[in-house]
């Protein structure tokens, strides 16, 4: 068996050492060739960089270059063969250009909508975009959809990657709902009255998962289930009145799909993302031993409840987004990311997070200029982006102004 290259974008995150482990342990299924990071820690990069014998390392930050090198040269004076030097590459086009190197699967690990660039770069060049960077899709869907060929893109959020699985057990024409799981969060059964003073720390407690800040704090206002909700109907071509939301605080249910005869096919698995990584590397084959599966020996129960949209209103106002499409998932995205930053900072309470990306949406669909429809191009989403986070700190600082 021909190892298959692989590029990992965003390495040093949670999804990215996780697939470091997944490539690890099967040295005769995968080879890393490249890997990529913002730069905040180059110590951790360049040491993965040289336990992987990568060829290339990339580093956002433009001015990391030199540091970046003089890690490199530290981690491999500690290992006795440690291959060529690296390639290094720097800047904010960094992750973007590693993305179209030669390679057989680029994962995409990212957090936020930096990127999209990388993945459309990946499609663009023939790659198999293994995608966790859930935000590229969501910021610019039609614009990857079309660069896509089929099965080119496989879901590595474990939701869709749980879907997809679920998919392979009938035709298209025999689906009749996708039903997206959710753990609730911190603050599930909490109504809206009692979120009114949940503090960051709060907010960054989540009862099953280990994320990033941001990916957490989504998972609390479940803007994160509202942006899968668009990522599964652009995935898999399913309307919006097609895909529901389910509270299920176990996790193990990571999605579901019903057929039109009324059955339904669940993917059940431990919560971790070794699975969907493993899967999105080596689809559309499976990784034996990828992570241990369900003890069925034990004694268990699993419930499911129904999404509370008065506490939670981050997915109907998805819904409304997605169905508008163009440019407008990209403000709702845009706008959360600024609304996010601001509570993480203390500057805006918990509910301010959705009520602010509510009023940059509501002036986004009142604005001409932010288009709407499937025929946008990038320099649309880009703007659209650009006007969000303007809006959103205007009423941002109007706030801290009172």
């Amino acid at each position: 068996m021909t190892p298959r290259d692989v590029v990992l974008l965003g390495s040093t995150g949670s999804i990215g050492t996780q697939a470091e482990d997944v490539v690890r342990r099967n040295p005769d299924r995968f080879r890393v060739v490249g890997v990529a990071a913002g730069g905040r820690d180059l110590v951790a990069l360049a040491e993965q960089a040289v336990r992987l014998r990568v060829q290339t390392v990339a580093v956002a930050d433009p001015g990391a270059a030199a540091a970046l090198g003089e890690a490199l040269r530290a981690a491999r004076a500690r290992v006795p063969d440690p291959g060529p030097v690296p390639e290094v590459l720097a800047g904010p086009q960094a992750a973007t250009e590693l993305a179209a190197r030669p390679c057989d699967v680029v994962l995409n690990g990212m957090t936020g909508s930096v990127g999209l660039a990388p993945s459309l770069a990946a499609l663009q060049a023939g790659r198999t975009l293994a995608l966790a960077n859930k935000e590229s899709l969501v910021v610019g869907g039609p614009l990857l959809t079309r660069a896509a060929a089929p099965d080119q893109i496989v879901p590595v959020d474990s939701e869709h990657s749980a879907l997809a699985q679920c998919l392979r057990a009938g035709r298209r024409d025999e689906v009749r709902r996708l039903v997206l799981t959710a753990s609730g969060g911190p603050f599930r059964g909490r109504s809206r009255a009692e979120l009114a003073d949940v503090t960051p720390q709060q907010a960054l407690d989540h009862p099953t998962w280990s994320m990033g800040p941001v990916v957490t704090v989504n998972s609390a206002t479940l803007v994160n289930k509202a942006l899968e909700v668009i990522e599964a109907h652009l995935l898999f071509d399913v309307g919006y009145e097609a895909i529901d939301v389910v509270v299920h605080p176990q996790s193990v249910v990571h999605s579901m799909v019903e057929f039109v005869d009324g059955s339904t096919l669940a993917q059940a698995c431990p919560p971790s993302m070794l699975i969907p990584i493993a899967l999105g590397l080596a689809w559309p084959e499976r990784v034996p031993g990828a992570a241990p599966g369900c003890d069925w020996s034990a004694a268990t129960s699993w419930e499911f409840l129904p999404l509370d949209e008065a506490a939670f209103p981050a997915v109907r106002l998805a819904r409304d987004v997605g169905r508008a499409g163009g440019a407008l998932p990209a403000v709702y995205n845009a706008a959360n990311e600024e609304a996010v930053a601001a509570f993480l900072a203390g500057g805006l309470p918990f509910l301010g997070i959705v009520d602010t990306v509510q009023r940059v949406v509501d002036d986004a669909v009142r604005d001409e200029s932010v288009p709407t429809g499937d025929d946008v191009v990038l320099g649309d989403v880009l703007a659209a982006e650009t006007w969000a986070r303007s809006r959103a700190h205007r009423l941002l600082e109007g706030r801290v102004g009172r």
